[in-house]
């Protein structure tokens, strides 16, 4: 679409502000972008809309929009809503770079421009992929009975012969084409996750190009703007500008089973138009969680502020028909608790833990349009809390049998999750037994948090820990200041670290093996195949040079816990 098509619509509320020669430019998508520096997200074409939120004085202006007309876009809208009139710098900066620059009434949302550009290019393409384009827009905001992005997808497969797949972070199978032949494995799913998320974290422009054995896919990145993790909180970035570790463990990837280098413009215009579309169902699904979250909130604080038994009881029966409709006795209920901590500390972790939770707790076993109906997360600061329910089995239900399994949890989201933390970032999940009582709730809360503490204790850029490991002297290591770990350790096993490195002598090994043997001389020596005597003297040369006896059990304990923290 031309960009004076825009103008003749007074619905979208715009006004010119300057580049009246340059209105016969092509309009090839749009983007909304508070970012000081949005180049790497922009591909050419598009018309930017800003709310003007990276502009703190005068002076940025000028560099925002030489950004702007070095990546080609088409235009620039700025919003009224925060700042009044569009302050007279940006327009000089448009007008020296000949940028286009309209001004959006504060009464219009960006989300009303946005669809109908997305409509209108969309409907302009040439021949057979105006056609597509045009009923995946149909069919996607027809709402969920149009179908939702799987009919997207069938469409590609049907019109353009292209298999492509919905992914989440993590690698969950979120939609398919029923043209595109047998699901991906999850193993391939969790590959193209993991890919995706280290590309996106490298800064890297999409599509990227990814090779998995003999088959290439490209992925694209679906960027949803209506509805961001840190929208849940209220937090934003310094200045305004959003930070790609705000998103990254949530956002959605299209995966095509195909090299889109070497795509024609039109082929990659299609793409990025579906990415969009796919967007507004990620929004719609997002919004659909607002009232789970706020029950999840409401219950939260009645626990942390010591309120009744009864008062939690109901609100608990409240929440229980929204997240299991149709379930005649109350669940049982579980909780979950996830910490994301960046270093540096500039991103506020809650938000980002809760969007994440919120995928990580789907259960692939519901029924329905959106299993994650069944999930209810709050966030607190820099911590996101799960209300999981599980029906109700019997009073004596201990979640043993069923439920939650932290170590199932973390085996589904490690690798994926590793790869979009890179090396600044770590997640720490915690999970707790089953309660069936709103008595029980606040115990299985604390549980949830000591066991993510253990976790966290854990080396690893994901780690899990569930209720069932703190009977174990485990729950007792997190809680050892750093410094009184340290001094333990060294005085322990620096003599012996220094001697093996001196001699060879492989003290810590053998310290460790005759441990885990109990102290029993046969079978130590049979592992490490020496002969008993041998053992004998390393274990003498270990009590020598640390002043320890390994016959007696508090120098066993003393040991066994030192390596264990080392």
């Amino acid at each position: 679409m031309r960009l004076r098509a825009l103008l003749d619509t007074d619905a979208l509320g715009l006004r010119l502000l300057g580049g009246e020669d340059e209105l016969d430019r092509t309009v090839r998508g749009v983007m909304t972008t508070d970012l000081r520096d949005p180049s790497r997200y922009l591909s050419g074409g598009e018309l930017v809309l800003t709310g003007l939120a990276w502009r703190r004085d005068a002076a940025d202006s000028e560099p925002f929009v030489r950004l702007l007309a070095q990546a080609g876009v088409a235009a620039l809208a700025a919003g009224e809503a925060e700042l009044g009139d569009v302050p007279d710098d940006l327009v000089v900066a448009c007008a020296r770079h000949r940028l286009p620059l309209f001004a959006v009434h504060e009464s219009v949302a960006f989300a009303t421009i946005t669809e109908h550009v997305v409509r209108q290019v969309s409907g302009e393409r040439a021949g057979d992929l105006a056609a597509v384009v045009d009923r995946h827009r149909r069919m996607m905001t027809s709402g969920p009975a149009g179908g939702g992005p799987d009919v997207v997808l069938d469409l590609l497969g049907s019109d353009l012969d292209l298999r492509a797949w919905v992914l989440s972070p993590t690698g969950r199978l979120i939609a398919g084409s029923k043209v595109s032949g047998p699901a991906l494995p999850a193993e391939t799913c969790a590959q193209l996750a993991a890919e995706h998320l280290a590309a996106t974290r490298t800064g890297r422009r999409g599509p990227h190009r990814v090779l998995l054995g003999s088959t290439t896919y490209s992925l694209f990145p679906v960027r949803s703007w209506g509805h961001r993790p840190a929208a849940a909180g209220g937090g934003r970035s310094p200045q305004g500008a959003r930070d790609v570790r705000e998103t990254v463990l949530s956002d959605w990837l299209l995966a095509v089973e195909a090299d889109a280098s070497d795509w024609q413009d039109e082929r990659l215009d299609l793409l990025q138009g579906v990415t969009q579309l796919i967007a507004v169902e990620r929004d719609r699904r997002d919004a659909a969680r607002t009232v789970r979250r706020r029950l999840a909130q409401e219950v939260l604080e009645l626990v942390q502020t010591g309120a009744a038994p009864a008062e939690i009881a109901a609100r608990l029966r409240v929440a229980a028909p929204v997240l299991l409709p149709g379930l005649g006795a109350a669940p049982h209920w579980q909780v979950v608790v996830a910490r994301v901590e960046w270093e540096g500390g500039e991103v506020e972790g809650g938000p980002v833990a809760q969007s994440l939770l919120e995928e990580i707790l789907v259960d692939p076993l519901a029924t329905g349009p959106e299993p994650s109906d069944r999930i209810a997360v709050a966030h607190t600061g820099d911590e996101a809390i799960a209300l999981v329910p599980l029906p109700a089995v019997s009073a004596e239900h201990d979640g043993s049998e069923s439920g939650i399994h932290a170590d199932a949890l973390l085996k589904s989201v490690r690798d994926p999750l590793s790869a979009g933390l890179d090396d600044d970032g770590r997640v720490t999940l915690g999970v707790s037994a089953a309660v069936h009582s709103a008595e029980g709730l606040r115990g299985a809360l604390e549980e949830a948090r000591h066991a993510r503490r253990v976790a966290a204790a854990r080396p690893g850029r994901v780690c899990a820990a569930g209720h069932q490991e703190l009977a174990s002297h485990v729950l007792l290591l997190p809680f050892v200041p750093d410094d009184v770990r340290r001094a333990f350790t060294a005085r322990l096993l620096d003599p012996l670290r220094d001697y093996d490195r001196r001699h060879r002598a492989e003290l810590i090994p053998t310290l460790e093996a005759f441990l885990d043997c109990d102290g029993s001389w046969t079978r130590c020596a049979t592992r490490l195949h020496l002969h008993v005597n041998t053992l004998r003297y390393r274990v003498g040369r270990i009590e020598q040079l640390t002043g320890r006896d390994l016959s007696r059990l508090e120098d066993k304990l003393d040991f066994f816990l030192a390596l264990r923290m080392s």
